[in-house]
């Protein structure tokens, strides 16, 4: 299991939003490059990465942020937040991405997805953000009548390598993950799941591991506020 720490882009910066309001924005750095490299020195085998300008616009606005961090550490990166086409996706895996994050797209498009996992095989990741079950899309301020756990189980028969669960009430807000919900998406489906949203604490972090075959554990604000130290945090996990 990893411990995948996040890198939410706006306006060239590191920032965190709360349950992914864009005017709830906190900026923790004008150097998302040595954020990146802080989190790799700290452990970090894999970068989440967010281009939340794209997310709320579909068009990408961070791509250099995002090659700069490419070029300047040698783990793994993902990368998600306004691909919303196969052009975008082919330039992505040009400069080295390694995952490649849809969310909208499986919902308004399962047609370029199966198409995107065909044409990228073990490299197609579908986020799925839930607001009280439903999925939300661009960028959590729409949602929709699709429930989390029929999505999952579509994006899985397209052929997605893996998906992101995030409870969107939980997100930013120091309050705990919704074990519940993403145990449930992780028993439904036979592909890596990742959990995002909510983790504090590494008491968090551990009632997470008890999750029979969940890949990964996204945190955002909690390593850049401090309440948890993400090496302690890669350690814990390691020791499991």
């Amino acid at each position: 299991m990893l411990v995948i720490p996040a890198i939410d882009l706006k306006d060239g910066s590191c920032v965190r939003l709360l349950q992914g309001r864009k005017e709830d924005v906190t900026k923790y750095s004008e150097d998302p490059v040595e954020t990146a490299r802080r989190w790799v020195r700290e452990g970090a085998e894999l970068i989440h990465i967010v281009d939340l300008d794209g997310a709320f616009t579909g068009q990408q606005k961070n791509l250099e942020s995002i090659k700069n961090i490419r070029t300047a550490v040698d783990v793994q990166l993902e990368v998600g937040g306004g691909i919303r086409d196969l052009k975008r996706i082919e330039l992505l895996d040009s400069i080295g991405i390694d995952k490649i994050i849809l969310g909208t797209i499986a919902i308004k498009d399962p047609a370029l997805l199966r198409e995107a996992c065909l044409k990228y095989p073990n490299k197609i990741v579908v986020g799925i953000d839930a607001k009280k079950g439903r999925v939300a899309i661009r960028g959590w301020e729409e949602v929709t009548e699709t429930t989390a756990a029929t999505l999952a189980k579509e994006v899985e028969n397209s052929g997605a390598s893996g998906i992101i669960y995030t409870d969107i009430a939980k997100d930013g807000m120091l309050m705990g993950p919704n074990v519940e919900a993403t145990a449930e998406i992780a028993n439904l489906v036979n592909i890596p799941v990742t959990a995002s949203g909510g983790v504090a604490s590494l008491k968090d972090i551990a009632h997470l591991m008890t999750i029979t075959g969940l890949y990964g554990i996204i945190t955002g604000k909690a390593v850049y506020s401090g309440a948890i130290a993400l090496a302690e945090a890669i350690a814990l996990v390691r020791r499991w």
